[in-house]
Order: C-alpha cells, then structure tokens, then sequence
C-alpha cells in the first residue's frame, strides 16, 4: 500500500513517515522545504532502512501532482503540507490563505482527476471556538478562530469537507492536534524551527543548549493551579501512530470523520519547565512576562472518540515528551542545519 504525504520531511510528517515505514507502507513525499530539511529524509531511512520516494516541489504545482498520481499508485494521502507559524500568519495574512488553501485545493483536485478517495488531514486545535469550554470534544463549537493560521485549518477542513460529499464516497479523517512535542527516540528527527521558536517545548530546549538566555513565561495571572496557561501536550510518536490508526479506520469506512489527538490532560507551563528540569537533570532560567493576545487559559481534548471509534490512544507522558525532545536537542544542538 503507497502512501503520498505532503510535507513529509517537517517535524509531524518525518515521524509519521518512520511510522508508516514500521508498518509496512510504502511512502512517497512532496515537500518543498520551506520549513523542513532534507537532512530529515536521510535520519528517516537511517531509522528504518528504507529511503522515501521524494518530489521536491510546492503542493500548489498540480503539474507535479499529476506526475506524483501517474507514476504511483497511491491508496492515501496525509495532508500535512502548509505555513504553521501563529503570529506570522497575523503578519502575512495573504501570505498564509494562498499557501495553506491553495495546496488543499490543488490536492483535492488532483485526488478526483485520480480517483485516490483517502485523506488524512493534519488540522489543529485552534479550530475550535474561542467561547468552547474544555475538555475540547469533536463536537464542540469551531469558527471565531482568533488568527488566519487557524482560520486556514477552519477553511481547510470545509473544502476537504465539501469535496467529500460531492465525491459520495470518499473516505476523509480530520485530524485536530492539540500541542505535539518530543523526538523519535533514537534522537535522529526531530523540532527544528526556523528563527525564534513559536512553542513552548523547543523554547525550553534552545534554553537548556545555551541558544537562548531564557525562556520567557507569558502570564502568570490565568485562572489555573499555578496561574500560567494549560495545554494537551502530545508526544509527536504518539501522534504519528494516531495517523496510521486512521488509515486503517478509512479502510473500513466511507464518509467523513472528525477525530481529536491529544492525551486528555492538561499540563501548565511551569509544569512542562518543572518537569523538564528534573527528568533531565538541568535548570531552566524563565521569566514572566505579560500575556499574549489571544491565549487562551486551559486547552485540552476529551480523548473518548479516539478511543472508542479510532482505537487509539496517547501512551508516552510528560516525562518521555520532555527526555525525548532533549535527547534530540543534545544530539542536534543547531537542529539540521548542524549536521
């Protein structure tokens, strides 16, 4: 069975990749590295053994989608493919509704023309609405995004939508993510964004490594135990086995499905820091600071439906997340432009 996965070279995709491999799928990806590494596709085979087929290009070339869908006989497609950054997509708003929707459109359309009818979606929590109340389930109120990136996983998973139910039998799993963090075990593929770190856990590890001074802590004034905010966080292995659960779910099932990824709790931000200094045996400096616009206090996912319907759940913790992803950090200090 082929699998083609968009932005499969990124930090997500390169772990579902290995995933897939372990399990026996073939895997194609399209990426054009805007915000990965190619180094990525060489720790993939070095894990596995086995080298990804690779197009080295933009999602939005339906040229090289019809080439992609002539020479391979792809049974599914793991959309991960587009800008991820909050504030910038506050800043280059164009910039992100061009990119993250024309790829979903350009896709959908060279899915029809190729009779490919399995997608899996890579969305996110921040669809969900602002006035939603915690724990997030797959049928709490989406919409009154509070920022275009999410706005663009909003209008994404419509079109995926849409195109679904005129096709009649497609089989589509939307796949809301809550906060993935942590590294392959092996410390081979890893986080490695470009410029400041926009999330909290490789934040905490350009600390540890010296590349940053500290860590600073927005708002300590939140209405939780320790006043700083709450999140689901998600080891990136578990939420790679989450994507290859839901291939078997499509296999069985025709239609469109919605299901949240996360562990069901709720870590604060002081915990995260905590926790990452004892399993690692290092401080963290941080200072508080004011709050961002837009944070929201507590964010985390009722997992029943993943459970339940998918058959999966998260099993690594918060103390596997924080070694995993300094075990990576110590290993790859300057991420892969270090290597």
């Amino acid at each position: 069975m082929k699998i083609l996965v968009t932005g499969g070279a990124g930090f997500i995709g390169s772990h579902t990749c290995v995933e897939l491999v372990n399990r026996g799928y073939e895997v194609v990806i399209i990426d054009n590295f805007v915000n990965s590494s190619k180094r990525s596709l060489d720790r993939i085979c070095e894990i596995t053994g086995v080298m990804p087929i690779l197009y080295e290009a933009d999602v939005r070339d339906e040229s090289v989608l019809s080439e992609i869908f002539g020479e391979h006989e792809i049974d599914c497609v793991i959309h991960f493919a587009g800008l991820k950054a909050v504030g910038e997509s506050v800043a280059m708003p164009l910039r992100y509704y061009e990119n993250n929707l024309g790829s979903t459109i350009a896709l959908c359309n060279a899915m029809k023309r190729n009779s490919v009818k399995k997608l899996i979606f890579s969305s996110s929590a921040t669809v969900y609405a602002s006035g939603a109340e915690p724990p997030f389930s797959e049928g709490s109120p989406t919409g009154g995004c509070t920022n275009p990136y999410g706005w663009t996983k909003y209008f994404g998973e419509q079109i995926i939508r849409d195109a679904a139910r005129a096709e009649g039998d497609w089989s589509v799993a939307l796949l809301r993510y809550f906060n993935p963090v942590g590294a392959h075990k092996s410390g081979l593929i890893g986080e490695d964004p470009q410029g400041i770190p926009n999330n909290l856990m490789p934040f905490i590890c350009q600390v540890a490594s010296g590349r940053r001074e500290k860590l600073n802590i927005f708002g300590n004034d939140y209405p939780t135990p320790d006043g700083t905010g709450v999140r689901d966080y998600i080891h990136v292995v578990d939420l790679a086995l989450g994507h290859v659960a839901a291939i078997d779910y499509l296999s069985k099932n025709v239609g469109e499905s919605v299901f949240n990824l996360g562990t069901g709790k709720g870590y604060s931000v002081l915990e995260m820091v905590k926790t990452f200094e004892r399993v690692n045996d290092i401080k963290i400096p941080y200072e508080i600071v004011g709050r961002r616009p837009g944070d929201l206090a507590v964010s985390f996912t009722n997992t029943d439906r993943s459970a339940g319907v998918l058959g999966w759940k998260a099993t690594l913790g918060l103390d596997d997340m924080c070694r995993d992803a300094w075990n990576w950090q110590k290993k790859n200090p300057n991420g892969y432009s270090g290597l």
